[in-house]
């Protein structure tokens, strides 16, 4: 917006001697910002109307849609909601969420926990709760064997997840194929901006269940796992593969988040106008109270709507819901069996 304004008011100031003495009334600033703002929604009076590209706007639509030869690059955005079967909480759900359950730790706030001031501060709380949901405890769901079918049916353009725990990686997803927007736990670094100094999940993992707050071995500053906290920047990586990656987006899929947190949230905007968009969650998320400031978001209930589906319940159940309707559903439940057995005796030995 900034941007905007500032290429707006150089057009004005630097205008000739011809222009500014037009007989037709001269557009304010304000009034370009506004074209330009409708122009971006698609709330202008353009008479071309939107492509729709399912034949029709529902779950079945979707998946006739996916199995044709028109649908070559799905996108797929995720959030704790794929990781609560395995048994890692989310964060805000009432009772069971983290953020219901952090009074052990006498924080000032729920959310200090992932302040990045307040860990500098204070990093014990964070690493107690590390403990409870490091990698390594939990097992792949459905939901994350059922985005490694999308990658091996070679219809997976690149999953965007707001987890920590690493399990799209277990679940046998390339890490390319990954974009952690919110970081990982998979390296670390000392947080001292002069030393920086790079630790492995393993060194990281040790520390963490010796009850140590780590400290880096070269300046005795604390090592933080590379999560994105409150206060930090989001990786560059997730700037630089959103610009790339959605352009080419043939169908986005949305999958146990709350869209609740910027700049992810706002990924739902990103999509080509005529992109489909399908939703997995208990409860109907991403329509935007404030479309003006952050994008127009979902429009399952607006009486225009050709492209937003939603399949309500549970991540998982959606997931086989969905891989079942394509074809693929006892492959993916032989996946999960065979892949979870492995697990099993890969941490036996």
């Amino acid at each position: 917006m900034a941007e905007a304004s500032e290429s707006v008011l150089t057009k004005t100031d630097e205008c000739s001697d011809d222009e500014c003495g037009s007989t037709e009334s001269p557009r304010s600033v304000m009034d370009v910002l506004q074209e330009l703002l409708l122009s971006k929604l698609r709330l202008g009076d353009s008479e071309e109307k939107p492509i729709q590209v399912l034949d029709e706007v529902n779950f079945d639509g979707v998946v006739r849609y996916m199995a044709s030869d028109k649908c070559k690059n799905i996108i797929v955005m995720v959030g704790a909601g794929i990781s609560t079967c395995a048994g890692i909480p989310d964060f805000r759900s009432p009772d069971s969420g983290i953020y219901a359950n952090l009074q052990k730790y006498n924080l000032p706030n729920p959310m200090a926990i992932f302040e990045i001031n307040y860990f500098k501060e204070n990093p014990s709380p964070f690493f107690q709760l590390a403990k409870e949901i490091y990698p390594g405890k939990y097992k792949p769901t459905v939901c994350h064997y059922f985005l490694r079918l999308l990658y091996e049916k070679k219809k997976l353009l690149r999953l965007y997840t707001q987890n920590v725990d690493t399990l799209e990686i277990l679940a046998g997803l390339p890490a390319d194929k990954v974009v952690d927007a919110h970081g990982t736990f998979h390296t670390s670094h000392c947080i001292n901006p002069a030393c920086r100094k790079l630790y492995t999940l393993d060194w990281m993992r040790e520390k963490i269940f010796s009850d140590e707050v780590p400290s880096c071995t070269e300046c005795q500053d604390t090592v933080k796992p590379d999560i994105v906290f409150f206060g930090e920047r989001l990786p560059e990586r997730f700037f630089v593969s959103a610009e790339e990656d959605f352009p080419i987006c043939d169908l986005l899929i949305i999958i146990g988040t709350s869209l609740s947190v910027q700049p992810f949230a706002g990924l739902v905007d990103n999509a080509p106008a005529k992109t489909p968009r399908f939703l997995i969650n208990k409860e109907k998320v991403g329509q935007s109270m404030y479309p003006i400031v952050l994008g127009p978001g979902l429009q399952f209930d607006s009486e225009t709507n050709y492209r937003d589906v939603m399949w309500e319940g549970l991540c998982d159940d959606g997931c086989q819901a969905l891989a079942d309707a394509l074809g693929w559903g006892e492959e993916l439940k032989k996946l999960v069996e065979d892949e979870h057995s492995r697990i099993d005796q890969e941490r036996q030995q």
